[in-house]
Parts: structure tokens; C-alpha cells; sequence
């Protein structure tokens, strides 16, 4: 195996390459490469400057993500970052591709930065509840405003080589090879005896920080990233940055760091970050499966989700041809998508050129012929299986042999769906999440009879349409909607019982939820929820006379949601910000006294448990009848789709945090109660069995 870090010298000027693919990560193989080299630069007489680059695609991109959880190897990132900070010869970082964390960290501690046009720097710790460990917290803010530097650090965003440039993170851009300017630029700083700009050397600028600018900055940050803490500690460590020396700055950083590392927050976004870059690996499908080529998708249904849909293909550079069944379906439809594009080019968020190029390859249609050369379908039409059934026995008839069926349906039973084909080989669900174009996640449905290369294509094509997929099964609601039946009932029931809409939205928001089941249904539409159960019974299946009872009322009375201007709360014309309504304590009081239930105080740990107990114990039932693939990936649904907050890491690590013994004793407390809503998943009583979490599966 070659050494990750190599030395060449080019007259006075040594070239030090980082070669550690895929994105020359800080391994602690590059971390004592990198320690020698220097220590090696500095006691060599001929050489006069350092030239830092990496080969490959990209600059140090950061950590090496294998290393989390497992003891640090010597030299740590600091001590080595040391080494070059106190050398004595000027250092030159080249930085191409993306520049992040420990690898934007090294090029601040360079002495000078010269970059690519398209190269992007930032310092993403805050993302998995971290702050910048190695100087970052202190040298930025040092080099660059202190305003810009909590921007880009509290934010963890990632800033363009332009920006970074006119900010003074970077020096120069490279206009043509990169390797070569950065040589010629340290032979530059040796023949006209350029100072070593050290960012430690460096006085922070707080002309423009007032008395109270950080507790008001807090405050801010507090109110926009509600419940997380690593925010925090970054704001902390920055404002050491304008108070005291650099050695005390960087002291009081890594001890910050070290304690972000212990914190369940942090565990709890490292554990998201792993989960949602496994959840695209099925188990069983082997990766050498070939794919099939997707140069064209045709998608059934121009409303809203079918809209959304298009809008990620179009901007992923694939042809949509967008079919509806009258004309003023399709108009509305394809103006929404050209709305999406002219409220892009206003806010400056996509360019002009780019923006039109997208809208171009939209072509509309009112003919199922048109559909003769798709090479996906994705019918985005109605829940109603009669209807799915017609959408897939005339796809079957027009679209071309290997050509892709996907159903968008978010309930129905996708091998009934398949069977309405001759070929359910090539069906599969790809459930999007309104809006389709904002959320990030896709479930990928697999039915009994989809083919291997079918699904294959399905989750290589979640990489071209930057969205997190995750595999499920067949099963009524599939992974994250089965779970949400528990949720919605409970919460439903907890209104009977004594809880108010307000009550219950406002536990779950200070759990770190984005939206509390009331405000959900209202932004959802209340008889959405309504009509399922009005087929439920029509199905002949049992309804609990508990089971949407407020709900069911207030959609008698026209009271809908947003979308009517009432639901559980009231709203302002042209405002989401719901308003308590008496009306609605009062439909609560007469069904609570209709059905018999006598109201009473509900605590906030009895909403919490009611809510997020359902979740969990359903959560097990999927995995034990191989709805899901793995725990994690049920948390990825949860955190992508549904709002669940990321620094608990999503129901199936918070049930393990919490500790699955203590929740199985809830939910048999509540089948004491309730019955057998709440009969315990035999997955999780045989954990507690065993004294294992779900993450030992």
C-alpha cells in the first residue's frame, strides 16, 4: 500500500500531497504523514517554502468518519495543525473540491490559501453536534470577521471559494492549474521575503461587536435551532476568540469539543449521519446488480405532489413528460412548476440560464401515448385502488418493455397494484413526501415481484435526485405511516381525555418535534384522515368509536384545517399560525360526553409516553416482520419525513437512550388500560429479555 502523504521537491519549494481516496480524509496515517513531512521541511536547509495539496477529487474533506467512536490514534489533528502553525518557512494551501472541518481547519493554520474557483471550504462540526476541535473556533474569527465567522461556523454551511476569498479566508483564486500557481505563489512569498501570516499571530477585530452582541446573538440562534446545544457551545467558544490569548482560546476550545464528543446529542447526529448513509445498502441485493438506464420519466397526476415530483427530476437534468386527464389539470400544473422556477430566479437561488434549461425539458400532456418512451412512470394520482389499478393497466399498455412503473401511493398495497400488470416485475412504490420537492425523503416499496435491477435503479436514482431513501416492505402505510396510525390515535384519544390541542402540540414541540399532531392534521386536512376511515368501515373493518372522534366532528362542521381557515385551531387569512378556538374545547367536552369519558389533568410525560411509546413498540413490529431493514432506517423515515427531532436521533435510538426495559413497563401499564392496542411487540420484549438495545440488531 502507498504512503498517504508524499514529499517532492521542485527547487526551493517542497510539494507535500495528500493521497488518502475517496476524499483524502484525516486518517492517522495522514496525520503522521503529515507530521513527518513537516518536521522533516523544517530541519532541510534548500527548502525555503511548503506547498500543501491533495490528489484526487478534493481537498481534505475532513475526519476519517471511521475513526468515530474508537480511540484516537497519535498525533491528534491539534498537535499536528502545531506543527505547522510554529513553521518557520511559508505554507501554501491549494484547495480544490471541498475544504471541510479538520481539512479547512489545516488550510487555516497554512499560512497562505489559494484555491480553485469551484472549491467550497466550511466547517460542518455543528451538523453532528460538534464544534470545530482544532483550532477552528479560534483561527477564523481571527482571519475573517467575527460576524461571518459565527455565520459559517454556528450555520456549518459551506462557502464558496468567491465568497471565502472576499470574506479573507482565502487569498487567491487560480485561475489556471492549480498545483502550478500555488508553486509559483510560494516562490512569490521567498523572493519577496513575505511575512508568515499566522492566524495565532492575528488580533481579532471586535470594532463592530457591541456589550451585548453575543447574549442577543444567542438568543437568536436559540429561537432558529430550538433545543440544540452544539450551536451554543460554537457561540462559546468564538466569543473566547475576542476575549482572550490564542493558547487560551484553543485550550478552552478542545475542552468544549471533548465535551460536545460525550454529549447524547452529538451521538445522537453521528448516528443519524451513519444511519442515512446506510439506508440506501439492501442487504440483499448484491452491488454488482446492473442498473437501468433513466433518460426520461414520465409522471401521472399534475397536482401537487405530481408537480413536486417533476420539479426533482427536472432539476437533476431529466426530461418529465407530466400527463392529466383535462386540460385545465395540466395548466395548473404546469404553472405551478413554473412559479417554483420564477420564485428560484427571484430569490437568486438558481440562475436564469439554468432555471429555463430546467422548465425546458417539461413537456405536457393529455395522452397516455406520450408515454411510449418513458423509461420510469410514477403515477401520482388518487388513493383509491380502483383508480390505481385503471392508471397501471394503461401504463402497461403504452410504456415500453423495461420501462419502470412506480406507484406514489402512501397506504395501498403495492402487489395489488403490481397485479394489474403483465409485468409486476417492473413495479415497485417510491413514495415521496410532500412537498416532493422540499423533503428529503423517498420510501422504496419493494413488492414480492420487483426485480432486482428494478430496485437497483430505484436507489442509485435517490443519489441523482438528492433525496435519503430507505426500503420497506409491503405492509398497509409501509414503514412511516403504519407508525403514524398509533400517534395519530393516541393523541386523538388524549383529547377526550382531558389533553387540549394546545397542550399536546406544545409537549411535543418542546420534545424537539417540528409540528404537534393537531397542527399536523390541520396543515394535512382533517377529512383526508376522515375519508380513510369512512372506507375503513365501508371495507367492513373495525373503527374504534374513539378512533378520530374529535377529528370526524370537526370535519362535519366544515372545520377542515388550513385549508378552510379552521380545524383544531383557527387561522388568519393567509397566516399558518394557529389560534386557540373555544368552539373547538366545546366539540371536544360533547364527544368526551357522548362516548362516555370522563375528562381529567393529563401530565406532559403521559403525552410523551402515549405518543412516542406507539411509535417505538410499532417501530418493532415492522423490523420483526421485515417491513425494514434495519432499526436505523426507521429512523432515518422518521427524522426525514415526519419531523422527528435529529439530536435525539430518531425513535429507535431514543427508545435505546431511554432504555427499552422502562418503555416496555409503560406500554404493559397501558395495555392494563387500553386493551390490546397496546400489546407489546414480541421484538421488543424478547430485547429486554435479553438486556439488548435495538441497535444490537
Amino acid at each position: 500500500m502507498s504512503e498517504p502523504v508524499t514529499c517532492k521537491q521542485h527547487d526551493s519549494v517542497l510539494l507535500i500531497t495528500i493521497d488518502n481516496p475517496p476524499v483524502n480524509a484525516l486518517s492517522a496515517a495522514v496525520r503522521l504523514g503529515l507530521s513527518k513531512a513537516f518536521a522533516v521541511a523544517e530541519q532541510e536547509p534548500t527548502v525555503k517554502a511548503v506547498v500543501l495539496r491533495c490528489a484526487g477529487r478534493t481537498f481534505i474533506a475532513g475526519a476519517d468518519i471511521t475513526e468515530f467512536g474508537k480511540p484516537m490514534q497519535p498525533p491528534a489533528l491539534p498537535e499536528v495543525l502545531g506543527q505547522i502553525d510554529t513553521f518557520t518557512k511559508p505554507v501554501v494551501a491549494a484547495l480544490h473540491g471541498t475544504a471541510l472541518g479538520g481539512g479547512f481547519e489545516t488550510a487555516l493554520t497554512c499560512h497562505y490559501r489559494i484555491a480553485e474557483a469551484s472549491a467550497r471550504v466550511g466547517l460542518p462540526e455543528v451538523k453532528l453536534g460538534l464544534l470545530p476541535g482544532s483550532g477552528g473556533t479560534q483561527r477564523l474569527p481571527r482571519l475573517i470577521d467575527v460576524k461571518s465567522a459565527l455565520d459559517m461556523i454556528v450555520s456549518g454551511r459551506q462557502v464558496a471559494a468567491p465568497e471565502a476569498m472576499a470574506l479573507g479566508a482565502i487569498d487567491r483564486i487560480a485561475e489556471g492549474d492549480l498545483t502550478e500557481q500555488a508553486m509559483a505563489y510560494a516562490r512569490e512569498l521567498v523572493d519577496n521575503s513575505a511575512p508568515l501570516r499566522r492566524c495565532s499571530d492575528m488580533a481579532v477585530n471586535t470594532a463592530d461587536i457591541g456589550a451585548t452582541f453575543f447574549a442577543e446573538y444567542r438568543a437568536q440562534v436559540a429561537k432558529q435551532q430550538r433545543g440544540l446545544e452544539a450551536p451554543q457551545a460554537c457561540i462559546e467558544a468564538i466569543e473566547i476568540a475576542t476575549t482572550q490569548p490564542f493558547a487560551e482560546g484553543l485550550k478552552k476550545e478542545r475542552e468544549l469539543f471533548l465535551e460536545r464528543m460525550a454529549s447524547p446529542e452529538s451521538a445522537a447526529l453521528r448516528h443519524v449521519f451513519f444511519a442515512e448513509r446506510q439506508a440506501p445498502v439492501v442487504t440483499d441485493l448484491p452491488r454488482d446488480t446492473p442498473k437501468r438506464e433513466i433518460r426520461r420519466v414520465g409522471i401521472i397526476g399534475a397536482g401537487t405532489m405530481g408537480s413536486g415530483i417533476a420539479i426533482n427530476f427536472l432539476n437533476a437534468g431529466i426530461p418529465v413528460t407530466l400527463l392529466e386527464m383535462k386540460s385545465e389539470a395540466l395548466e395548473r400544473g404546469i404553472k405551478t412548476i413554473q412559479a417554483y422556477y420564477d420564485d428560484r430566479k427571484a430569490k437568486g437561488r438558481m440562475s436564469e440560464e439554468k432555471a429555463n434549461a430546467c422548465f425546458a425539458r417539461l413537456a405536457g400532456t393529455l395522452d397516455y401515448a406520450d408515454f411510449d418512451d418513458v423509461d420510469l412512470a410514477i403515477e401520482a394520482v388518487f388513493e383509491n385502488m380502483a383508480v390505481k389499478h385503471e392508471v397501471f393497466a394503461k401504463l402497461d399498455e403504452v410504456c415500453k418493455p423495461g420501462a419502470i412503473l412506480a406507484s406514489n401511493t402512501s397506504y395501498l398495497d403495492v402487489n395489488q397494484i403490481a397485479a394489474a400488470t403483465s409485468r409486476p416485475q417492473d413495479v415497485l412504490g417510491l413514495h415521496f413526501f410532500s412537498p416532493a420537492h422540499v423533503m428529503r425523503l423517498l420510501e422504496v416499496v419493494r413488492a414480492d415481484k420487483t426485480a432486482d435491477d428494478v430496485l437497483a435503479t430505484a436507489m442509485k436514482l435517490l443519489g441523482t435526485i438528492g433525496k435519503v431513501g430507505v426500503v420497506s416492505g409491503v405492509c398497509d402505510g409501509f414503514i412511516g405511516n403504519r407508525m403514524l396510525k398509533g400517534y395519530g390515535r393516541e393523541a386523538g384519544i388524549l383529547l377526550l381525555e382531558g389533553a387540549s390541542p394546545s397542550q399536546i402540540d406544545s409537549t411535543m414541540n418542546r420534545f424537539g418535534m417540528a409540528m404537534g399532531p393537531m397542527a399536523m392534521g390541520d396543515l394535512a386536512g382533517l377529512d383526508i384522515g376522515s375519508r380513510a376511515r369512512e372506507e375503513r368501515r365501508q371495507r367492513g373493518e373495525t373503527v374504534s368509536p374513539t378512533d378520530g372522534a374529535v377529528a370526524d366532528r370537526l370535519v362535519e362542521m366544515g372545520r377542515l384545517g388550513q385549508k378552510s381557515g379552521k380545524g383544531y385551531y383557527r387561522y388568519e387569512a393567509g397566516s399558518r399560525k394557529p389560534i386557540l378556538d373555544p368552539e373547538v374545547d366545546t366539540v371536544i367536552e360533547q364527544a368526551a360526553k357522548q362516548l362516555g369519558i370522563e375528562r381529567r389533568d393529563i401530565s406532559e410525560e403521559e403525552i410523551l409516553q402515549r405518543l412516542i411509546y406507539p411509535l417505538i413498540n410499532e417501530a418493532a413490529k415492522i423490523l420483526e416482520e421485515g417491513i425494514a431493514q434495519r432499526p436505523s432506517d426507521i429512523d432515518v423515515v422518521w427524522i426525514n419525513g415526519y419531523g422527528f427531532p435529529t439530536y435525539r436521533g430518531g425513535p429507535m435510538h431514543y427508545a435505546d437512550n431511554v432504555g427499552l426495559a422502562s418503555i416496555l413497563a409503560a406500554i404493559k401499564q397501558y395495555q392494563q388500560r387500553y386493551g390490546d392496542t397496546w400489546q407489546a411487540a414480541p421484538l421488543l420484549e424478547r430485547l429486554v429479555q435479553e438486556g439488548k438495545r435495538f441497535s444490537d440488531l
